[in-house]
Protein backbone atom coordinates (compact mmCIF):
# COMPACT_ATOMS: atom_id res chain seq x y z
CA UNK A 1 0.00 0.00 0.00
CA UNK A 2 1.38 3.45 -0.89
CA UNK A 3 1.70 6.22 1.68
CA UNK A 4 -1.14 8.11 -0.01
CA UNK A 5 -3.42 5.07 0.28
CA UNK A 6 -2.42 4.59 3.93
CA UNK A 7 -3.19 8.24 4.73
CA UNK A 8 -6.50 8.28 2.83
CA UNK A 9 -7.69 5.02 4.41
CA UNK A 10 -7.24 6.41 7.93
CA UNK A 11 -10.31 8.00 9.52
CA UNK A 12 -8.85 10.79 11.68
CA UNK A 13 -11.84 10.78 14.05
CA UNK A 14 -11.32 7.06 14.78
CA UNK A 15 -7.60 7.28 15.46
CA UNK A 16 -6.20 6.61 18.92
CA UNK A 17 -2.75 6.11 20.34
CA UNK A 18 -1.74 2.47 19.95
CA UNK A 19 -0.17 0.72 22.92
CA UNK A 20 2.60 -1.83 23.01
CA UNK A 21 2.71 -4.58 21.66
CA UNK A 22 0.50 -3.55 18.71
CA UNK A 23 2.27 -4.92 15.58
CA UNK A 24 1.98 -1.63 13.62
CA UNK A 25 4.36 -0.06 16.12
CA UNK A 26 7.16 -2.34 14.87
CA UNK A 27 6.68 -1.59 11.15
CA UNK A 28 9.20 0.40 9.13
CA UNK A 29 7.23 3.31 7.71
CA UNK A 30 6.70 4.32 4.08
CA UNK A 31 7.94 7.73 2.86
CA UNK A 32 5.19 10.29 2.22
CA UNK A 33 4.73 10.87 -1.52
CA UNK A 34 2.14 13.69 -1.60
CA UNK A 35 2.65 16.60 0.76
CA UNK A 36 -0.05 19.03 -0.27
CA UNK A 37 -2.81 16.62 0.60
CA UNK A 38 -5.73 17.57 2.84
CA UNK A 39 -5.78 14.03 4.27
CA UNK A 40 -2.16 14.45 5.45
CA UNK A 41 -3.06 17.77 7.12
CA UNK A 42 -6.11 16.13 8.76
CA UNK A 43 -3.92 13.32 10.07
CA UNK A 44 -1.45 15.86 11.52
CA UNK A 45 -4.26 17.83 13.20
CA UNK A 46 -5.71 14.69 14.78
CA UNK A 47 -2.27 13.63 15.97
CA UNK A 48 -1.84 17.05 17.59
CA UNK A 49 -5.15 16.62 19.43
CA UNK A 50 -4.22 13.14 20.66
CA UNK A 51 -0.74 14.20 21.74
CA UNK A 52 -2.08 17.24 23.62
CA UNK A 53 -4.72 15.10 25.39
CA UNK A 54 -2.03 12.62 26.43
CA UNK A 55 0.31 15.44 27.51
CA UNK A 56 3.07 14.19 25.21
CA UNK A 57 5.88 16.06 23.49
CA UNK A 58 6.05 13.97 20.30
CA UNK A 59 3.91 11.50 18.38
CA UNK A 60 4.75 9.47 15.28
CA UNK A 61 2.17 8.45 12.68
CA UNK A 62 2.62 4.69 13.35
CA UNK A 63 1.59 5.34 16.97
CA UNK A 64 -1.89 6.11 15.62
CA UNK A 65 -1.83 3.22 13.16
CA UNK A 66 -0.71 5.05 9.98
CA UNK A 67 2.67 3.68 8.94
CA UNK A 68 4.05 6.69 7.06
CA UNK A 69 7.19 8.72 7.76
CA UNK A 70 5.70 11.64 9.66
CA UNK A 71 5.77 12.82 13.24
CA UNK A 72 4.73 15.86 15.21
CA UNK A 73 6.51 17.52 18.11
CA UNK A 74 5.82 20.19 20.68
CA UNK A 75 8.28 20.23 23.58
CA UNK A 76 6.73 23.35 25.19
CA UNK A 77 3.04 22.42 25.16
CA UNK A 78 2.19 25.82 23.66
CA UNK A 79 -0.18 25.52 20.67
CA UNK A 80 2.01 27.80 18.53
CA UNK A 81 4.97 25.41 18.96
CA UNK A 82 3.41 22.36 17.23
CA UNK A 83 5.53 21.32 14.27
CA UNK A 84 5.03 18.62 11.64
CA UNK A 85 8.00 16.67 10.26
CA UNK A 86 7.42 14.74 7.02
CA UNK A 87 10.07 12.30 5.74
CA UNK A 88 12.52 13.41 8.45
CA UNK A 89 16.15 12.40 8.80
CA UNK A 90 18.87 13.41 11.21
CA UNK A 91 21.72 15.10 9.35
CA UNK A 92 23.97 15.90 12.34
CA UNK A 93 24.17 14.84 15.98
CA UNK A 94 26.60 15.34 18.85
CA UNK A 95 27.08 15.14 22.59
CA UNK A 96 25.69 11.75 23.68
CA UNK A 97 23.96 11.88 27.05
CA UNK A 98 21.79 9.52 29.06
CA UNK A 99 18.37 10.79 30.09
CA UNK A 100 14.98 9.59 31.26
CA UNK A 101 12.52 8.85 28.49
CA UNK A 102 8.94 7.70 28.22
CA UNK A 103 6.57 6.92 25.37
CA UNK A 104 2.83 7.41 24.84
CA UNK A 105 2.65 3.82 23.57
CA UNK A 106 4.19 2.61 26.86
CA UNK A 107 2.13 4.53 29.45
CA UNK A 108 3.74 4.84 32.85
CA UNK A 109 7.08 3.37 31.77
CA UNK A 110 10.19 5.54 32.00
CA UNK A 111 13.80 4.50 31.62
CA UNK A 112 17.27 5.88 30.97
CA UNK A 113 18.14 5.98 27.27
CA UNK A 114 21.35 7.28 25.69
CA UNK A 115 20.66 9.85 22.96
CA UNK A 116 22.46 12.79 21.40
CA UNK A 117 21.87 16.05 23.25
CA UNK A 118 22.08 18.05 19.99
CA UNK A 119 20.51 16.82 16.75
CA UNK A 120 19.79 18.56 13.45
CA UNK A 121 16.86 17.25 11.46
CA UNK A 122 15.95 17.77 7.83
CA UNK A 123 12.32 17.26 6.86
CA UNK A 124 9.52 18.73 4.84
CA UNK A 125 6.47 20.53 6.14
CA UNK A 126 2.87 19.88 5.07
CA UNK A 127 3.35 22.15 2.04
CA UNK A 128 6.34 20.10 0.87
CA UNK A 129 8.92 22.74 1.81
CA UNK A 130 12.25 21.36 3.01
CA UNK A 131 13.56 22.75 6.29
CA UNK A 132 16.32 22.08 8.79
CA UNK A 133 15.99 22.48 12.53
CA UNK A 134 18.50 22.03 15.30
CA UNK A 135 17.13 20.50 18.46
CA UNK A 136 18.81 20.63 21.84
CA UNK A 137 18.01 18.78 25.05
CA UNK A 138 14.35 17.59 25.00
CA UNK A 139 13.76 18.49 21.33
CA UNK A 140 16.84 16.53 20.21
CA UNK A 141 15.57 13.58 22.27
CA UNK A 142 12.10 13.88 20.68
CA UNK A 143 13.62 13.86 17.17
CA UNK A 144 15.54 10.66 17.88
CA UNK A 145 12.67 8.94 19.70
CA UNK A 146 10.13 9.67 16.95
CA UNK A 147 12.56 8.64 14.20
CA UNK A 148 12.96 5.35 16.05
CA UNK A 149 9.17 4.88 15.71
CA UNK A 150 9.37 5.54 11.96
CA UNK A 151 12.02 2.82 11.71
CA UNK A 152 9.96 0.32 13.76
CA UNK A 153 12.19 0.64 16.86
CA UNK A 154 10.45 0.73 20.22
CA UNK A 155 11.37 1.82 23.71
CA UNK A 156 11.90 -1.85 24.61
CA UNK A 157 14.53 -2.07 21.85
CA UNK A 158 16.51 0.72 23.55
CA UNK A 159 16.03 -0.42 27.16
CA UNK A 160 18.88 -2.07 28.97
CA UNK A 161 18.46 -5.45 30.64
CA UNK A 162 17.90 -3.89 34.08
CA UNK A 163 15.17 -1.56 32.77
CA UNK A 164 13.41 -4.49 31.10
CA UNK A 165 13.58 -6.42 34.33
CA UNK A 166 12.33 -3.43 36.35
CA UNK A 167 9.38 -2.91 33.98
CA UNK A 168 8.54 -6.55 33.26
CA UNK A 169 5.24 -6.38 35.15
CA UNK A 170 4.08 -3.23 33.31
CA UNK A 171 5.13 -4.69 29.96
CA UNK A 172 3.26 -7.92 30.73
CA UNK A 173 0.14 -5.90 31.66
CA UNK A 174 0.30 -4.06 28.32
CA UNK A 175 0.62 -7.40 26.52
CA UNK A 176 -2.40 -8.78 28.40
CA UNK A 177 -4.46 -5.65 27.67
CA UNK A 178 -3.57 -5.95 23.98
CA UNK A 179 -4.50 -9.64 23.81
CA UNK A 180 -7.78 -8.80 25.60
CA UNK A 181 -8.55 -6.19 22.90
CA UNK A 182 -8.19 -8.90 20.25
CA UNK A 183 -10.70 -11.25 21.89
Amino acid sequence: MTSTEKIHSADPAGLKILKYPHPLLAEVCTPVEEHQDSALASLARRMMELMAQAKGVGLAAPQVGVTVRMFIANPTGQEADFRVYVNPKIVAAEDPVEGEEGCLSFPGIYCKIKRFNVATIEATDLAGQVFRQEGRDILARVFQHELDHLDGRLLTDRMGALAKLAHRRSLKELQLQYSGELS
